[in-house]
């Protein structure tokens, strides 16, 4: 196997991993907010993006015969408290939740896709149309109103951390 075929094995395993991580984040926010709370819609609207991103890196993950990472358990379960748990805050913390994370993966998209270059056009469109998407979804919790979230600094840069070590992680593991 190639240093690139590596590099790109990771690449897929670490963001097909933060798209189910999404997945899995919604499906807690949504537990708590329902359908009526504020900005339930435009959560729903992300999920189905997000889950859209997972099939599509799970389909991809097939083809190329990458192994996902062993953590996802681990993921299914931190996403949905962490979604749950921002949730029952409000939904400007739920949107301060989705913020964060959305910044995070926009840098790591960037970063992807500059180490990409042109040598895997495949594996980098995906890349870029769904860091398009990924900002397009910070700018909505940003409007949604995610600055007014109780303690949003500390919150805002405490999910970020955590996204960090979750890509950290899911990149090897």
């Amino acid at each position: 196997m190639t240093t690139d075929s590596k590099q790109f094995e990771r690449m897929i395993r670490v963001d097909q991993a933060g798209e189910y991580g999404a997945t899995r984040i919604y499906a807690g926010q949504l537990a708590v907010m329902g359908d009526r709370a504020p900005h339930s819609s435009e959560v729903l609207h992300m999920a189905q993006q997000e889950e859209d991103h997972r099939t599509r890196f799970d389909a991809l993950m097939a083809r190329r015969g990458v192994r996902p990472t062993a953590l996802q358990p681990l993921w299914s379960v931190a996403g949905f408290a962490l979604g749950a748990a921002t949730a029952l805050i409000g939904p400007e913390a739920a949107m301060a939740c989705t913020a964060a994370i959305e910044t995070e993966i926009d840098r790591h998209y960037t970063e992807q896709l500059e180490e990409l270059g042109e040598r895997d056009p495949e594996l980098g469109e995906m890349i870029r149309e769904f860091r398009d998407d990924e900002r397009d979804h910070r700018d909505a919790a940003m409007a949604a109103g995610a600055e007014k979230a109780p303690a949003y600094p500390v919150l805002f840069h405490a999910v970020r951390l955590g996204c960090r070590a979750a890509i950290a992680l899911s990149t090897r593991i």
